[in-house]
């Protein structure tokens, strides 16, 4: 069993979602960034779907009762193994009653821990992606106890990656949406040359963007959404669903988020500055 010592801000068990249930208004969920997570379950020869921890933030405290092996990507988390410094994008070796802790955060907001097997929670509609109510919680508890399969010998392929400067990059690109032909030249114009800041509303759900366009008089029937899909409110304001957002919204979906947009978008925190870009 893992220990959650102490939780810090916003921790979750998180995997590449879950699939199939949208049309009952059940969100995919899994991985804000799942690009990290996957260079994290890659390092320890993980499958793909595996579930990790993940960190928003402030880090967690979390005590190991088994032998096993991990590996962090994502943000800059500062973090040590008891007492010792370890470095993140390469595979460590745990011993029972070792103590990984989380320092300030660097760069980034969101980082994963991968350990070898995958965390073991139940499973819950096909994922083990928390989300509330679908799972009985959000994040992780203080003293909860996350199961995963002990490890005692492991020879990885590949010890340590350096990954490229993605989390510096400030443009998302993205794709004409199904309603973006009812912006004009002034809204296009608003959307594609400025900074826009990301505001205090954001988490997991969506992330809305501070400032402000010319606004619209349309009005829709509730239609599809995705993780990615930009909505263009009446006043302006651009709203950007992320993994944990409404399956259906009422709101012009004007643009696109990639997946690789989503994943860099997941590591902005209040007060970043972006710029739309399209693809």
């Amino acid at each position: 069993m893992l220990t959650v010592k102490k939780t810090g801000l916003y921790t979750s068990i998180q995997d590449l979602g879950r699939f199939g249930y949208r049309k009952l208004g059940v969100p995919g969920s899994g991985a804000m960034d799942s690009y990290a997570a996957s260079v994290a379950n890659s390092l320890l020869e993980n499958e793909e779907e595996d579930a990790v921890l993940e960190i928003t933030m402030t880090g967690p405290t979390l005590v190991f009762e088994k032998p096993t092996y991990i590996a962090v990507s994502g943000a800059e988390l500062s973090m040590k193994r008891n007492e010792e410094s370890l470095e993140k994008n390469s595979v460590h070796k745990i011993e029972a009653g070792d103590e990984i802790s989380f320092g300030q955060l660097e760069h980034g907001f969101r980082g994963y821990l991968a350990v070898k097997g995958g965390f073991k929670t139940k499973i819950v509609l096909g994922s083990r992606s928390f989300y509330f109510p679908v799972t009985n919680l959000a994040m992780v508890k203080e003293h909860m106890q996350i199961p995963y399969e002990e490890t005692l010998e492991f020879e990885p392929k590949i010890s340590s990656v350096t990954t490229k400067g993605f989390y510096k990059e400030n443009i998302l690109k993205v794709s004409p949406g199904p309603e973006y032909t009812m912006l004009n030249d002034t809204q296009l114009e608003g959307i594609f040359s400025k900074n826009f800041t990301i505001a205090k509303e954001n988490n997991r759900m969506a992330y809305q963007l501070e400032e402000a366009i010319e606004g619209h008089k349309m009005s829709m029937l509730t239609s599809a959404t995705l993780p990615g899909t930009i909505q263009f409110t009446p006043a302006g304001k651009l709203i950007i669903l992320m993994r944990d957002g409404q399956t259906t919204g009422g709101y012009p979906r004007v643009l696109q988020l990639s997946s690789t947009a989503v994943s860099l978008l997941a590591q902005k925190k209040y007060g970043d500055r972006i710029r739309l870009r399209m693809h």
